[in-house]
């Protein structure tokens, strides 16, 4: 009896964590039928398997992690095939590295309106996983009580975990609370530390006045309403355009070598409900304002939908960070290693500005760049910096010449 491993779900990712099970024990399976969603800490998807069999057994519980490698199920070989005869599907190959058919690509989860994934009665602790159940019971925890943060609101153990460390703060009267470090936020973590840890980053900044850039979107989008355009795609448009003209800063170090990058892949960081994560958009440097707007839309709106796969988060050269949206005029930003820069806007907001020798009162942002300093020196960084600058204060004049 062949067992399925978890497989190399790629882009690093050594484990996944089972979200629920598609298929029981005893179950006939077909090639390429998903037979569980796991979540990984990039994105959750639905696990193909490679050979058709009778399930016989399933090696792991909802809310556990398992690592890549490790038994996911055994497979009986079907009544219907010859014996000692795995069915494998016709041209098996490399969807999710070494298992799969080209037409079994993992599927995304979609959340539909009205779909309950939570089989237990309103009211009732029905928790999936028995591992769930045995400890909150053995720490004396009513699940009633507490909120599930899995499709459907299916109670996981990180749930628990999370209530017995508010109970047990509670007692001590200290008022802490321990999270597990783990999925996006441990990814996020590591990146971050890997990226302060190898990187010699500097900070630049300067002040712009940004009147003219909100007046020239009000006039793209009114002439084009169903094509919007929004001052992130705006600032991705000047920053694409500055690293054609200092390509430094569109690189990344590997060994003793600096890597000038031929192509411009643009991440731009989106806040979600399961953490910051890093979209990219392919090969920026050849798209339209509107074009290039479009596609960071898109990819918002389906990084927030947890809808991403891995290597749409992955593979980026240089990125922007619209940090304005919460509210704060500047940020010190990370290096989402291996770049070697990322560019941040801060909230624009009403200022005196010096106007033809008059104060007057004009719209300001913050312009951030922060920058390893191995692959360029203040003169480029600054350069760069002062050309979005320029492109944010005679926007009119910068798409002119783009």
């Amino acid at each position: 009896m062949p067992d399925f491993l978890l497989p190399d779900l790629g882009e690093g990712l050594t484990e996944a964590e089972i979200v629920r099970w598609l298929v029981e024990v005893g179950d006939t399976i077909t090639v390429d039928q998903p037979v569980v969603e796991v979540e990984t800490a990039k994105a959750a998807v639905e696990v193909p398997a490679p050979f058709a069999g009778v399930v016989m057994a399933r090696h792991g519980e909802p809310g556990e992690a398992l690592e890549v490698g490790k038994p996911l199920i055994t497979v009986a070989e079907s009544a219907f095939t010859e014996p000692g005869v795995v069915t494998a599907a016709e041209g098996s190959g490399n969807v999710l590295i070494g298992y799969g058919t080209p037409n079994a690509a993992p599927r995304r989860r979609q959340r539909r309106a009205g779909t309950v994934v939570l089989d237990r009665p309103a009211g009732a602790a029905g928790v999936i996983s028995p591992l769930v159940r045995k400890l909150a019971r053995d720490n004396g925890l009513d699940l009633n009580g507490i909120s599930g943060s899995g499709p459907g609101g299916i109670i996981r153990r990180a749930d628990v975990e999370a209530a017995l460390a508010e109970r047990k703060g509670r007692r001590d009267g200290d008022g802490d609370r321990r999270v597990p470090l783990r999925g996006l936020r441990k990814v996020i973590a590591d990146k971050l530390s890997t990226s302060r840890r190898e990187i010699p980053e500097a900070t630049v900044w300067v002040d712009a006045d940004a009147t003219a850039l909100l007046a020239a979107r009000e006039a793209l989008n009114a002439a084009d309403p169903a094509r919007p355009v929004s001052l992130l795609a705006l600032l991705a448009r000047f920053t694409v355009a500055g690293l054609r003209r200092f390509p430094e800063l569109n690189a990344r170090v590997e060994g003793e070598e600096i890597v000038v990058l031929g192509a411009v892949h643009l991440g731009f960081a989106a806040q979600t409900e399961r953490g910051l994560v890093v979209p990219v958009v392919p090969d920026a440097d050849r798209m339209s304002t509107r074009e290039l707007g479009a596609a960071i839309a898109a990819r918002t709106a389906a990084a927030r939908a947890g809808q991403l796969s891995p290597h749409q988060l992955t593979g980026g050269t240089f990125t922007v960070n619209n940090y304005g949206v919460f509210g704060v005029d500047g940020s010190a930003a990370i290096i989402n290693h291996p770049e070697a820069a990322i560019l941040g806007i801060g909230r624009i907001v009403a200022r005196p500005w010096i106007v033809d020798g008059e104060v007057r009162a004009r719209k300001v942002c913050q312009l951030t760049l922060a920058f390893d300093h191995r692959v360029c020196d203040g003169g480029t960084a600054g350069g760069f910096l002062r050309f979005v600058a320029d492109c944010v204060e005679a926007p009119v004049t910068a798409l002119g010449d783009l």
